[in-house]
């Protein structure tokens, strides 16, 4: 038998023929480049750096930035492109996401025209990766409180400090490294590979997001020219801005996993036959597959309207807050629920659900956990900040 489409409402049907194509473009690279060779990566820890020049083929490295080499795709398309790659493997979602919509982004927001000319061609190509070295140590959530500084000497910056779940931060040509100068304002430093005092150690141990290396890095007297530093960025508020414009694609890698989990739930289901007849026929289960669907559903519909105010410039940080908060919760239950449906083959890899599952751990805390993207939009609807306790 089958399996009916996971578009349910005809979504396609809002979607131009450029974003189809698109999405037709990122699936098939992922059936046929990703899903055969993932798992043994992921399984090792290990990154896959055969799948990068592939990737470059596709044409969507660098997603809604315009000129540079880079597609200048719909807000809508970029966030299509980040539910595909995750629907295929977490791991290669998060590489492009930092790459593309963290240090790409930040370079084309941030940075002056000379900059983007320097750097973008390249990073578009995915000749020279890039990494965003925000988080440290200490300071996650309460990253405006980063503690690396960066003093003027002469014609360079140096810098020192400590970043932590750096995604390739220890394979990447170019690391944003934010940190506070002696004025006290935050600015964006890129570090080019090979720069002395620079050491990234690949994180180990972890049980999510295995095919993508997070690092921690130590900044002990890291010399960067002057020109290296992001030239518009003034203040904690424009980190925010990059983070703002890049948040609403975790909402789109969310769907992805949770609709690859339902498709291979739903594809078991129909297939696995116990007491004579597929557990798809069994009352329990098809319940369990509507409800997942009608999530999915709801998340295909508010990942698209999102992704279109974000292309009319009338997306709000809140906005986004609320589409990361709620798809991460909704598809972390949808994963666990398709794992359930596979029962002891949900936590075998070759049936990729266990994987997802895994995965989507990470998907739910970073770019902002769940508690405080709650608190970002109780803030937007109150006027009131439980972060810091005081009036907006």
């Amino acid at each position: 038998m089958t399996a009916p489409s996971t578009d349910f409402y005809a979504v396609e049907d809002l979607l131009t023929p450029e974003e189809v194509e698109i999405r037709d473009r990122v699936r098939a690279f992922g059936e046929r480049e990703v899903l055969p060779r993932i798992n043994e990566y992921w399984e090792r820890a290990e990154f896959p750096f055969e799948l990068v020049p592939e990737l470059a083929r596709l044409g969507v490295v660098g997603g809604t930035i315009e000129g540079y080499g880079c597609p200048g795709m719909s807000n809508v398309a970029a966030g299509i492109v980040a539910a595909e790659l995750a629907r295929a493997d977490g791991s290669i979602g998060t590489f492009n996401g930092v790459h593309s919509f963290l240090a790409m982004q930040s370079i084309a927001l941030l940075g002056d025209e000379e900059q983007r000319e320097r750097w973008l061609p390249a990073m578009a190509r995915l000749e020279k990766i890039g990494a965003f070295g925000l988080t440290e140590p200490a300071h996650g959530s309460d990253a405006v409180a980063l503690e690396t500084s960066a003093r003027r000497d002469g014609d360079s910056y140096v810098l020192d400090g400590r970043k932590k779940w750096i995604g390739n931060g220890s394979i990447a040509d170019h690391v944003i490294i934010w940190a506070r100068g002696e004025d006290g304002a935050v600015g964006g430093y890129v570090v080019d590979k090979g720069t002395p005092g620079y050491e990234a150690t690949v994180m180990t141990g972890k049980t999510a997001l295995r095919a993508v290396w997070q690092a921690e890095i130590t900044l002990t007297g890291v010399r960067v020219p002057v020109e290296n530093r992001l030239a518009n960025c003034r203040s904690f508020k424009d980190v925010s801005t990059v983070l703002d414009r890049t948040r609403y694609t975790v909402a789109w890698r969310a769907l992805g996993l949770a609709t690859a989990a339902y498709e291979l739930a739903l594809a078991h289901a129909l297939q696995r036959e116990q007491f004579g007849a597929p557990i798809a026929g069994y009352q329990l289960v098809q319940d369990k597959l509507a409800r997942m669907l009608a999530e999915i559903t709801a998340m295909q519909l508010m990942c698209w309207r999102l992704s279109k105010l974000a292309d009319e410039g009338r997306m709000t940080a809140a906005m986004a807050s609320l589409a990361k908060m709620n798809h991460a919760a909704k598809a972390r239950a949808i994963v666990a629920d398709a794992r359930d449906i596979l029962g002891g083959d949900g936590i075998l890899l070759d049936h990729h659900v266990a994987r997802h599952f895994a995965d989507m751990e990470a998907v739910f805390t970073f770019e902002g956990t769940d508690s405080v993207q709650a608190l970002i939009v109780g803030r937007e609807i109150t006027g009131l900040s439980a972060i810091s306790g005081r009036k907006r």
